[in-house]
């Protein structure tokens, strides 16, 4: 009597669809073997594709049959598709399964192999299955890519996001919170170029993202979150990205910008890590005055209690005890905090100095604009080109798809710079409210906003002598602050001529300006001249001020000219 072992594999879609239930099998199967007299060794149970023989049962099963050779004479299944939906496969498999003595067979598509002409209906039953699983992949293919271009996207929901179903039965993504939020931070961060990604990436972990490193990187480079779907390339389509129906986390220009900072286009000096101590919030921002390395910080134990000291390393001894410098700091801060009666001298200067350094960018929205129209062009042109055949369609598509995309990217900045409305008004007036009482911001805030102050103050690295703190260069609007302190803080109420910087050999009627009054009319906008500016011949010379310095702004001599012909009560 023959013994035969028993192959039932079942795929979750065709379990549900055509009713290829493990147990159903197995009764035909035990059925045939009553019939036909065959004793049973062994029933093996799959649940796998049937698209190649990388099948955990089925490798476990041919390696028994290696280690057991002679114990089997069959194996049976109820088709050919339950043994290979591809042909090649399956005629290698059974070469091997006869080489172990093992006949393959089909109880309900039963073929004698022994006969030639048989292999042709072998080749039939294996082909259908093959032609029936491209066939539906084909489908599966053309019916994702048409639903993508659609604007839905496919496939398990991104990180912030949720798949959701709506009311017609359509599948869709939502966002989620607080994940959503967390993500969108992240972008930002990102742009800023203040701190690398993977400073953004431990920190969005204590915001509460889960997952790992690679996750945050496939999230940060994904264009869904810009409402975005990526249809790849598919065979004389190119890769493209097209609108999705859901929702957007961030803008156009913030991904685009982000994606800029990722690929080294846009980098900023990255900030350093807050340190971790209270008592050192200029570590990291101190240059040792011997060897020019940064200090570090760290504490030493006294004998009541621990001291915190500046330091450096590596065989240098440069020691600063670090309560000592932060008190020298916060008074060379205090220099800094502007006089609350001039306030608006400080605004007009701050706005100058935002103009000035804001310009280029009024010239963006047009240089956007001429090469927009510079792409549009050329697409036009090759287009123009395809068409008269003096271009090769492969050329035509490679060239369309590189313009396609600046072009993309040039929309959306010129789509930011439109929305970009920034009120300077009311950032000033916070601004300003905050430098009064800039003293009291730094002593009350955390390690964090003390070194927020810190590095906004002092572009460039501080060095402490032992005494004194010094610095190459200060921020532009309190150097500016600074200056008109110095000028107009040491005559208040203008009573005291003798400590005043201005020439003592002026009357107090009339004023000497080193200027023309024409040049005087154009900049305070003064449409009459007082009297005692009419009469040159009566205004005495004064050669001792020069209100025209090179290191004052424009505003600040302007400042000072009004303040010179009206003065004000201060």
């Amino acid at each position: 009597m023959k013994t035969a072992d028993l192959y039932i594999r079942v795929s979750t879609d065709e379990q549900a669809d055509k009713g290829y239930s493990q147990r159903g099998q197995e009764e035909l199967l035990r059925r045939y073997c009553d019939i036909n007299k065959l004793t049973v060794r062994k029933v093996i149970y799959e649940d796998h594709s049937a698209k190649t023989f990388d099948r955990p049962e089925w490798q476990k099963y041919l390696s028994n049959l290696r280690k057991h050779r002679g114990q089997s004479d069959l194996v049976l299944f109820l088709k050919w598709d339950r043994f290979s939906r591809n042909a090649g496969d399956a005629y290698q498999m059974i070469n091997i399964l006869r080489k172990l003595g093992v006949e393959p067979q089909a109880i309900e598509q039963p073929l004698d192999l022994s006969i030639p002409e048989n292999k042709l209906m072998l080749a039939f039953y294996l082909a259908t299955p093959e032609v029936e699983n491209d066939r539906r992949a084909l489908n599966v293919i053309h019916g994702m890519r048409r639903a993508k271009k659609e604007g839905r996207y496919m496939g398990h929901a991104p990180v912030g996001y949720a798949n959701r179903t709506d009311e017609s039965g359509r599948k869709l993504i939502e966002p989620i919170e607080p994940m959503a939020g967390v993500i969108r931070w992240s972008f930002e961060k990102i742009a800023e170029g203040v701190f690398n990604t993977e400073q953004v990436y431990k920190m969005a972990k204590d915001k509460g993202f889960k997952g790992a490193k690679s996750l945050f990187w496939t999230a940060i480079r994904n264009p869904v979150y810009c409402g975005k779907i990526e249809l790849p390339k598919y065979k004389e389509e190119e890769e493209r990205l097209i609108k999705g129906q859901h929702e957007p986390l961030i803008s156009d220009a913030l991904y685009y910008q982000v994606q800029d900072v990722l690929d080294g286009r846009k980098r900023g000096k990255y900030r350093l890590k807050v340190a971790s101590n209270e008592t050192m919030p200029l570590r990291g921002f101190l240059i040792c005055p011997q060897c020019g390395k940064l200090l570090t910080g760290s504490k030493s134990k006294g004998n009541t209690k621990y001291y915190s000291y500046y330091h450096c390393f590596d065989g240098c001894t440069c020691r600063f005890r670090a309560d000592k410098v932060n008190d020298v700091f916060v008074k060379e801060l205090s220099k800094y905090i502007p006089r609350s009666e001039v306030a608006d001298v400080y605004k007009i200067t701050l706005i100058e100095s935002w103009n000035t350094q804001t310009s280029h960018l009024r010239n963006g929205h047009k240089q956007l604009l001429s090469q927009i129209r510079e792409l549009e062009d050329k697409l036009s042109y090759i287009r123009d080109l395809l068409s008269s055949r003096q271009l090769p369609p492969e050329d035509f598509r490679e060239m369309k798809t590189e313009y396609t995309t600046k072009l993309e990217k040039l929309e959306a900045k010129l789509s930011a710079t439109e929305n970009d409305n920034v009120s300077i008004d009311g950032l000033l007036d916070k601004g300003v409210k905050n430098l009064l009482v800039l003293d009291t911001i730094y002593n009350d805030g955390g390690i964090e906003k003390k070194r927020e102050v810190i590095s906004s103050m002092y572009p460039e690295k501080l060095t402490f002598d032992g005494t004194l703190l010094r610095t190459t260069r200060v921020n532009e609007a309190v150097r500016f602050i600074y200056m008109i302190d110095s000028e107009l803080g040491q005559n208040k109420n203008r009573t005291n001529l003798k400590n005043s910087n201005l020439s003592c050999q002026v009357g107090a009627a009339r004023f000497e300006l080193t200027i023309s009054w024409s040049q005087t009319k154009r900049d305070t906008g003064l449409r009459y001249a007082p009297n005692y500016l009419r009469r040159r011949e009566d205004i005495k010379t004064s050669s001792t001020t020069n209100f025209c310095d090179p290191s004052w702004s424009r505003t600040s001599n302007l400042l000072l000219r009004r303040q010179l012909l009206y003065p004000i009560e201060l």
